[in-house]
């Protein structure tokens, strides 16, 4: 092991290793200072030149501490960052609030790491900060990292604490580097974790390789993220445990979906919350989480956030929520999502797809699967490690949907996974899908509600225009008329733009619905596998004729009416060796049935078809299209 010669030293277990001890810097008039106590009074301003160490600091109201230009203060009490406060919401820059602090008191003067995301700059300030050289001691705050040992390619064993605003624990710009068993608490309010300012760990840029291994990673704050891997960084996180809390938002905070300002999950979603456990953004990023645990209280666990090329991967890890609403994953642009051998239990969804080209999967952790994925992604991974990975198969536990199709995207389940979800397996609003479920290898979906598929309009309002602000204010009002006949749309034909699904060698039970109104098909085929439900377009309807910011839980729930299709085809191919047990009313526009298919009613009952009015003979091997009516008697 190199210890660090560069700009750091070697820390061992003491609160204020690292911190210059010796005041340089000059009280203005009326400032006190005599020996290790510094009072500052109202009005007046304190410029602290250098790091300097305290045992008392009084801070009267009015009065004010400064770093010099290109720098920022930060403040330790017993190793413990604290006092800093945002000047303003929806603003950036921080400042150490009036008090009187006693005990081991630093306060270090760190230069500036400015970081700029879109509009905004953000001053970060953090207790570990390492580049392509090393750990950078000019911008670190030492005096908040205590205990283990520091060395310029390694951390071990040390702890982080921070009760203060805006802190970061550790930052790894374009550098190679591993922290072993860290131990980060943060309580209090982060401002933007689209830029990571005020998380936990953060990797940033594309030469950045960080390892975190066996870590206790816990947050209590608005936007005070665990994990972000941004800017095409390679953030690795083993046998680690990350686990946030919400905070207070400010008083005067209005929620927006602009991002530099965004402090809370846009409640269209169908969540509520204000931190995210983790966030991957920028260009070719990459975050895999491997034997961790991974919870936010509500929003989400594991984010995917603009930016191209993203993949986020969880092998045999437990990812989920403990409070009521949230998601486990989220899939945006064209993000590569990847869950195998893991356990999520979530409060809404299992993964939310916003499209347009997200790629999701859900799998076992096979040996073969975890190799392919270690050689793609650069994991690491020792023999060792790889060979202490038991094989298992992922299962999901919603307390709503299992997946929300916000956005065009594609879907694998294979393998032994399970996805037990109190509403429909999947809920499409209006999307092009791509649903792939293969239960050869045991895969099973268990809806409470009985509903596998539901397809219905998008019941986000979306954000309104406010004195040129984007602000989360929309309302979602129901439909009162019906649809009108769009007579270019071909309800009997597969269009690209369709929600498809394919179900391989699976036992079905459930139903599927298209609650449509505007002009796309539920396309589902089968092959080789059998389900006993109803298929079916028809009319939905929210349970509450409109739902804002304080009814969001409404989003996405709705009853369903079988009616025969306006502009909402329901199209079936039933593949060889496919059996279909009709339960009830159903209206296509298409069924094909290979020779060796059928449809069937339950035991002691009889199915019949008509056929634009006509009743119609059920003949393996046929294919009918038009207003059909699958009735069971």
């Amino acid at each position: 092991m190199t210890l660090i010669t560069r700009r750091s030293i070697l820390i061992a277990g003491t609160a204020t290793a690292g911190a210059v001890l010796i005041p340089t810097t000059a009280a203005t008039a009326g400032t006190k200072s005599s020996g290790r106590t510094l009072t500052v009074g109202s009005g007046e301003t304190y410029e602290v030149a250098a790091t300097t160490r305290l045992s008392v600091l009084a801070l009267a109201e009015g009065g004010a501490i400064a770093a010099p230009a290109g720098h920022g203060l930060t403040l330790t009490v017993d190793g413990v960052e604290t006092g800093q406060l945002l000047t303003a919401t929806g603003g950036t820059a921080t400042l150490i609030r009036p008090g009187t602090y006693r005990g081991d008191v630093v306060l270090t003067v760190a230069a500036a790491n400015d970081v700029t995301y879109e509009t905004l700059t953000f001053p970060f300030r953090q207790a570990l900060y390492v580049d392509g050289d090393g750990v950078d001691r000019d911008r670190c705050v030492l005096a908040a990292v205590t205990g283990g040992r520091l060395t310029d390619t390694l951390a071990r064993g040390i702890s982080i604490t921070s009760t203060g605003e805006c802190f970061d624990g550790v930052f790894v710009q374009d550098g190679t580097y591993t922290l072993q068993r860290p131990t980060i608490s943060l309580t209090g309010n982060g401002r933007c974790d689209f830029a990571g300012y005020g998380a936990a760990v953060v990797g940033d840029g594309s030469a950045t390789t960080l390892v975190v291994d066996g870590a206790r990673i816990s947050t209590k704050g608005v936007v005070r993220t665990g994990v972000i891997s941004d800017d095409g960084a390679n953030v690795v996180v083993k046998n680690s445990t990350v686990h946030t809390r919400n905070g207070v938002l400010p008083a005067d905070y209005q929620a927006t979906v602009e991002t530099p300002y965004m402090e809370s999950v846009p409640w269209m979603l169908g969540l509520d919350g204000n931190v995210r456990a983790t966030n991957l953004i920028g260009k070719g990023s990459r975050a895999t989480y491997i034997g961790s645990t991974v919870f936010s209280e509500t929003w989400g666990a594991l984010s995917v956030e603009g930016g191209s090329g993203l993949k986020l991967t969880a092998i045999n890890s437990h990812i989920g929520n403990t409070g009521e609403y949230g998601y486990g994953t989220y899939a945006i642009g064209d993000a590569t999502v990847r869950v195998l051998g893991s356990r999520f239990d979530v409060g809404s969804y299992a993964t939310i797809i916003a499209g347009p080209a997200a790629v999701v999967h859900y799998g076992d952790s096979t040996r073969e699967a975890v190799a392919a994925l270690d050689a793609e992604l650069e994991l690491g991974l020792t023999r060792a490690e790889s060979a202490a990975l038991p094989v298992r198969n992922t299962v999901v536990n919603s307390g709503h949907f299992g997946y929300m199709f916000f956005g065009a995207g594609t879907l694998t389940l294979d393998g032994g996974t399970v996805i037990n979800s109190e509403r429909a397996t999947f809920l499409n609003k209006g999307q092009q899908t791509a649903i792939t479920v293969d239960g050869s290898g045991g895969a099973r979906l268990n809806p409470r509600d009985g509903v596998l598929l539901q397809m219905i309009e998008l019941d986000d309002p979306g954000p309104v225009n406010v004195g040129g602000r984007m602000m989360n204010v929309g309302v979602y009002t129901e439909p009162t008329t019906d649809p009108v006949r769009n007579a270019s749309f071909d309800v009997t034909a597969v269009h690209s733009t369709d929600g498809a699904a394919a179900f391989t060698a699976i036992d079905l039970e459930g139903d599927f619905y298209n609650g449509m109104r505007s002009g796309k098909n539920m396309v589902l085929t089968f092959e080789g596998a059998t389900l006993k439900g109803v298929i079916s377009a028809t009319k939905t309807a929210h349970r509450v004729p409109s739902i804002d910011a304080s009814t969001f839980y409404e989003l996405g729930i709705v009853t369903n009416t079988v009616r025969p299709a306006v502009n909402n085809g329901a199209i079936v191919r039933l593949g060889s060796g496919s059996v279909w047990t009709v339960t009830g009313t159903s209206y296509l526009t298409s069924l094909t049935l290979a020779a060796d298919a059928a449809v069937k009613a339950p035991r002691g009952r009889r199915v019949t078809l008509a056929v634009d009015g006509t009743p119609t003979a059920l003949t393996p091997g046929a294919t009918y299209a038009g207003a059909l009516t699958l009735t069971v008697a």
